[in-house]
């Protein structure tokens, strides 16, 4: 069996009237599960917070949130988009199955 794919996304508190939430650690759990949901084992997602030792590094210009997939960007800033996410890890898998 080869590598699993793997999915970083990047993000951070966001402060408001209510005080600090973690809304993004939040979307990027609801997406892993579906990630998990339709790949299985194939996939293996990571959520940093920005300021996360570990964080991978941001790009020149990148925005959050940020999605990395085997280290290449997906996403940058506005929303986590599903459709956009399914199709680059499917792009990898292919790849891999070559």
């Amino acid at each position: 069996m080869s590598q699993p794919v793997l999915v970083h996304i990047i993000g951070a508190p966001i402060a408001c009237a209510d005080g600090v939430k973690d809304t993004w650690r939040e979307v990027a759990s609801w997406a892993a599960d579906q990630l998990k949901t339709r790949f299985g084992e194939a996939v293996q997602v990571k959520y940093y917070d920005l300021f996360d030792a570990d964080c991978p590094s941001m790009p020149d210009g990148a925005q959050l949130p940020l999605v990395l997939v085997n280290g290449e960007v997906t996403l940058n800033g506005g929303k986590i988009a599903m459709p956009a996410i399914w199709r680059k890890v499917e792009s990898v898998l292919e790849t891999q199955a070559v």
